[in-house]
């Protein structure tokens, strides 16, 4: 019997995901644990392994398309079998009808090139609807999908439509176009619709006359890249706090002799004691977590009229990925030991980096910390994720020097930026924690103590 696969809900706030890329297509064997696609929510990517072993039947969705979560996105079954009581509703969204195709894999081949034979049809045109797919395909190869025959449901153009136009010749580039345009030479295109073809521009470029047009045909200044996912959900974030929130940012340093010293401590004799790998960032963030309870506007979340002030603290930590920034939220950080932070943050951070983690763990938070040290920044201005009313930046370790005893002396200084929301705090109670949070940390193991 075939079985349909759905797309998954990764979490409780997840409506929809983005299949980014397609292991098996129709016709093949499938295995159970074959990767059978790939997709992403806004800012987490998984794989969707099949449980069931046959042959692909259908595929409803291509790359690129946001499909609703629970909706069918494909079948595996036996050649044959019928699979149309699975496809998904007409009039549901990005559904793809084109691509839900009888598993006879002999006859397929033979669809483009009797749609290519037929020079009747009107191209599509400017305002042409087509599939992710086929758009894709028109863009990696450079062919101008305006000017294909559209044979899909209600006028749009499929990926069959795009592969005819290059068997048809239609391969000029969109900036290939352009250069010739601009540079005042005519071509006499033979592709489809009048089309300038790869052998039309070979020709001219043959020509002495087109010699000085050659530079500016391979002339590339710059290259477009498409925002992905994640880079979109952090634009609007960031604009929507830098736009709706009044800003303002406190620097202050802190010294960190007390916690060098417990670092050398735990790293000459924690083993025994199982403790080890505590970072400057897991003190900090318990530090914090203990000092926010202290200054319930800081631990909140500002909504519309409202200020939500939160019982605990629930700490964002700002994870910096290859696809992007991410903020998992380790919650209940003021319940939790020294170790549990280290431990719960480094899981995080992992989970993060591999692209798994929930997007459950990616909000809630009541208060970020953002640490760009590493990387040697003294201070900057960390933007606020709203709806929080605050964030901390942590800089680089400088060696300061200050006068003790009538002598100078050298000491390990870190400093740190506040970013609050102007409208729930004003400057002294955001000066007021950060002077409380930098006293805690220079006296942080007597901190330990309570």
């Amino acid at each position: 019997m075939a079985e349909v696969v759905i797309m998954p809900r990764q979490g409780q706030s997840v409506e929809s995901c983005i299949i980014s890329k397609w292991n098996k297509k129709v016709g093949d064997p499938v295995a159970v644990g074959d990767v059978l696609f790939s997709y992403e929510t806004d800012k987490s990517a998984f794989d969707e392994e099949s449980k069931v072993a046959g042959t692909m039947l259908a595929i409803f969705f291509g790359e690129g398309d946001d499909v609703p979560c629970l909706t069918n996105v494909c079948v595996i079954g036996k050649p044959g079998e019928d699979f149309a009581q699975f496809a998904p509703k007409a009039d549901e969204p990005a559904v793809k009808a084109e691509e839900v195709a009888a598993p006879a894999a002999p006859a397929a081949p033979a669809a483009p090139v009797a749609e290519t034979a037929a020079p009747a049809a009107a191209p599509a045109g400017k305002d042409a609807f087509i599939s992710p797919r086929a758009r894709n395909l028109a863009m990696a190869q450079g062919v101008d999908y305006t000017q294909a025959t559209a044979t899909g449901p209600n006028g749009r153009i499929i990926e069959r439509d795009v592969q005819a136009l290059i068997a048809a010749g239609a391969q000029a580039t969109f900036a290939a176009r352009d250069a010739y345009i601009g540079s005042g030479k005519n071509i006499q295109g033979t592709g489809l619709g009048g089309r300038i073809t790869t052998a039309d521009l070979a020709a001219a470029a043959a020509a002495p006359a087109a010699a000085a047009a050659a530079p500016a045909a391979e002339e590339a200044e710059y290259v477009d890249v498409p925002m992905s996912n994640i880079r979109k959900v952090i634009a609007k974030s960031m604009t929507a706090s830098l736009t709706g929130i009044p800003q303002l940012t406190y620097n202050m340093a802190y010294d960190m002799a007390n916690i060098n010293a417990y670092r050398a401590l735990v790293k000459a004799n924690g083993e025994a004691f199982g403790v080890k790998g505590i970072t400057i960032n897991d003190i900090i963030i318990f530090v914090a977590s203990r000092v926010l309870l202290n200054h319930p506007d800081v631990n909140a979340n500002c909504l519309d009229n409202k200020i939500r002030r939160f019982n605990h603290v629930h700490i964002g930590i700002a994870v910096d990925t290859e696809r992007g920034l991410m903020v998992p939220t380790l919650r209940n950080a003021d319940l939790k030991s020294l170790a549990q932070i280290s431990k719960e943050a480094k899981e995080l951070a992992t989970a993060c980096q591999k692209g798994d983690i929930s997007p459950d763990k990616l909000s809630g938070a009541s208060f970020t910390i953002s640490n760009i040290g590493s990387l040697g920044v003294q201070s900057f201005t960390p933007v606020i994720n709203p709806p929080q009313t605050a964030i901390l930046g942590v800089n680089t370790i400088e060696t300061r020097f200050r006068v003790v005893d009538g002598e100078i002396k050298p000491y390990s200084a870190m400093n740190l930026s506040l970013t609050t929301d102007h409208r729930v705090l004003d400057g002294a109670p955001s000066s007021r924690f950060l002077k409380e949070l930098v006293n805690a940390l220079e006296n942080f193991s007597i901190l330990l103590a309570k």
